[in-house]
C-alpha cells in the first residue's frame, strides 16, 4: 500500500508536528512519530502550552518546586516551556544532524504579550535562546510591524528564528527583507552564518475562514463559488514571491557567502470548514523545499487518506491564484482588511492563552 506521508516527504515537504506536551515526550510518542511518521520538527505556540500545562499531572512536580522557591509567574512560564522544548530538541537532534540543520528543529515563541514591542521581543528571544541552549532551537517571533526589526536583530546575533503569524503577501515580503538584512549584518559582524537558520510561517486555513464568511455575506453565485479557494491562492503567491527573492543578485551573493534560505512553512493547515477535505491544505501545497506543520489530527488524516500528487501543486499555478485574488477584489472583498483582521485575531488568541495560563499559574504558585 502507498504511504502518503512517505510520498509527501519524497516530494520535498518536511513534515513537522504542531504540538508538544510533557506526556508526548515521556510516553515516547514523539520519538515514535519521528521514527515511523516522518515527523522531522516540532512547532509550539501559547495555545498549545496552555492546553498541555493546564492538564497539570505531568507538570505537578516542577510546579511544586517552582512554588516552593517562590518563583514568579513569568519565570515559571519560561522554565516550564523551556524544559519541554529542550527535551524535544534532544529527541529531534539526530534528525537535525542528518539533515544538515534543515530539519530537526523545535520552535518556542516569545511571550505573545510583547508582540508590539521590538526591544522586549529581542530581549525575550535572547533569554529563551540561552535557557534552552540547543542548536536546533527556533525562536518564534510574530510578523507584526514591530516584529520585523526584532527578526533582523536576532538573526544578526546568531539566533535562529521562526517568523510566525504571516497572512499578508506584503508582510511576507517584509519578512524576507528582515531576513536578508539580518543575515547581511551577521556576515558583517563575523558571525558563523552556516549555523543560523530561519523559516517563515505563512498561515493558510484561517484565510479561507475569514474570506468565506465575507463571500457568504455577498451571497451571489460567483461569490459562493469562490469559497475555499483563497487560502491556497494566497499561499501559492507567497511561494512565487519566495522564488522571486531567490532569483535576485542580493540573494545569490548571500548564498555564496554561506547564508541558508529562509524556508517557507505552511502553518494552520487544519481545515476549519468540515465541508472541505481534511487534507486540503496539505495536498494543495506540495512543492520541494517547504515545511508543512500539522496537528496530530491532520497528520493522522494525511497518513490515512492523503492524496499527495506526484506533480507539484504550487509552482505553475500562480496565474490562477492571482485570478482568485483579483476576483475577490472585484467582488468587494478587501484583502488588506482580511489579513489585518487575521493578524490582530492571531495575536489576541495567543495573548489570551498566555494570559489565562499566567493567571492559573499565579494561583498555583501562591506561597503556602
Amino acid at each position: 500500500m502507498s504511504d502518503p506521508l512517505s510520498a509527501l516527504a519524497d516530494a520535498g515537504v518536511s513534515l513537522w508536528l504542531d504540538d508538544l506536551s510533557r506526556e508526548l515526550l515521556r510516553s515516547g510518542r514523539l520519538a515514535a512519530l519521528v521514527d515511523s511518521r516522518y515527523v522531522s520538527g516540532v512547532t509550539t505556540n501559547p495555545s498549545i502550552f496552555a492546553a498541555a500545562i493546564g492538564r497539570r499531572e505531568e507538570y505537578q512536580a516542577q510546579l511544586d518546586d517552582l512554588s516552593a522557591r517562590g518563583a514568579e509567574v513569568g519565570e515559571a512560564l519560561r522554565e516550564l516551556t523551556a524544559h519541554d522544548v529542550r527535551a524535544a530538541c534532544d529527541v529531534l537532534r539526530p534528525c537535525f544532524e542528518t539533515s544538515g540543520g534543515a530539519d530537526g528543529r523545535v520552535s518556542l515563541e516569545v511571550d505573545a504579550r510583547l508582540a508590539h514591542d521590538a526591544v522586549a521581543m529581542t530581549a525575550e528571544a535572547r533569554s529563551l535562546w540561552w535557557m534552552v541552549d540547543r542548536p536546533n532551537l527556533f525562536i518564534k517571533i510574530p510578523a507584526t510591524i514591530e516584529g520585523l526589526s526584532a527578526i533582523t536583530a536576532c538573526l544578526a546575533e546568531g539566533i535562529s528564528v521562526n517568523v510566525t503569524l504571516i497572512f499578508s503577501l506584503t508582510r511576507y515580503m517584509q519578512v524576507m527583507r528582515a531576513h536578508l538584512d539580518g543575515m547581511r549584518q551577521a556576515l558583517d559582524a563575523g558571525v558563523d552564518v552556516a549555523r543560523i537558520a530561519s523559516v517563515a510561517s505563512f498561515f493558510v486555513s484561517r484565510v479561507d475562514a475569514e474570506v468565506d464568511g465575507r463571500l457568504e455575506r455577498i451571497g451571489t453565485p460567483e461569490a459562493l463559488a469562490l469559497r475555499g479557494r483563497s487560502a491556497l491562492a494566497n499561499a501559492r503567491l507567497a511561494f512565487q514571491a519566495y522564488e522571486r527573492m531567490l532569483a535576485t543578485d542580493e540573494w545569490h551573493a548571500l548564498a555564496a557567502a554561506g547564508v541558508l534560505p529562509q524556508r517557507p512553512l505552511w502553518a494552520s493547515t487544519s481545515t476549519k470548514n468540515p465541508a472541505y477535505p481534511d487534507t486540503l491544505y496539505v495536498d494543495g501545497l506540495v512543492t520541494r523545499g517547504v515545511v508543512n506543520t500539522m496537528t496530530k489530527g491532520t497528520l493522522a488524516a494525511v497518513a490515512d487518506h492523503g492524496q499527495t500528487s506526484p506533480e507539484d501543486t504550487v509552482r505553475g499555478r500562480y496565474g490562477e491564484s492571482q485570478a482568485v485574488l483579483d476576483t475577490l477584489a472585484r467582488l468587494g472583498v478587501d484583502y488588506d482588511d482580511v489579513v489585518d483582521t487575521l493578524e490582530d485575531e492571531g495575536i489576541a488568541k495567543f495573548t489570551d492563552a498566555w494570559t489565562g495560563l499566567a493567571g492559573e499559574l499565579a494561583r498555583v504558585l501562591t506561597p503556602r
